[in-house]
């Protein structure tokens, strides 16, 4: 595991000794392997007996997309080149998705969102001590199940409501220029970590699960993190 990497919890003084698991989750919530990849970790945690925190990074599948985001067909030519090449992806996610209870609804989808402003909520939500990860799972059903626009600052305020968080907190967080820029930096270290690709799953400190894997690969690297042998080997390759 990088220096960079390793060090981007270290500071963190919120996690708890052995035992006990701590996970940053790595993600953007337009990727929908993000979206398999976090119904699985929820599995896994199923399986975890004692203490444990999720909180979550911050990453963008698409930094230079415009502010105003795209139309969802073009995002797609852009990022798959033909309709030959969209449809076996789109069929995966479809199955995959079903049998984790996701409903993907990619007829629906009409905008990809530039997710800059979704992670200054995410941020948000963790400097007010709500559950990143219940806010998480909204607005990836808002926009795979939905297809709601998560780049509008009304859909954010929206979700962001039904946690706890008022309308004025939402825009003055989004608007806000040092969370911006808190956003982008903690981004930067993941990114000169060499992670390339989301999910990504941070445990205790030690290991790294990179990629939607299943859920049985993941409770095997909360045991090995919680109190299996020493090793910064990841549990698994990138995905995508």
């Amino acid at each position: 595991m990088s220096e960079t990497l390793s060090n981007i919890v270290r500071d963190n003084d919120r996690v708890s000794p052995a035992a006990s698991l701590h996970v940053e989750v790595i993600a953007d919530l337009v990727c929908p392997f993000c979206y398999i990849g976090k119904r699985r970790f929820d599995d896994a945690l199923k399986a975890v007996q004692g203490p444990r925190q999720v909180s979550w990074y911050p990453y963008q599948l698409n930094p230079d997309i415009p502010a105003a985001g795209l139309p969802f067909d073009v995002y797609l030519t852009m990022r798959f080149g033909s309709p030959a090449n969209v449809d076996p992806v789109l069929e995966y996610l479809n199955g995959e998705g079903e049998e984790l209870g996701i409903e993907f609804r990619f007829d629906k989808i009409r905008h990809v969102p530039n997710t800059l402003i979704v992670h200054q909520l995410m941020q948000l939500a963790e400097t007010l001590g709500k559950n990143q990860s219940a806010i998480a799972e909204d607005l990836l059903s808002a926009f795979f199940e939905q297809g709601r626009n998560i780049g509008e600052k009304d859909v954010l305020i929206d979700i962001a409501g039904a946690h706890g968080i008022g309308a004025q907190e939402v825009l003055k967080a989004v608007d806000s220029e040092q969370i911006k820029q808190l956003v982008l930096t903690r981004e930067a270290q993941v990114r000169s970590s060499g992670l390339a690709g989301v999910p990504g799953f941070l445990i205790n400190r030690r290991l790294l699960v990179a990629g939607a894997q299943e859920t049985e690969i993941i409770v095997n690297a909360f045991d090995r993190a919680m109190f299996g042998e020493d090793t910064d080997q990841l549990p698994s390759p990138l995905l995508h």
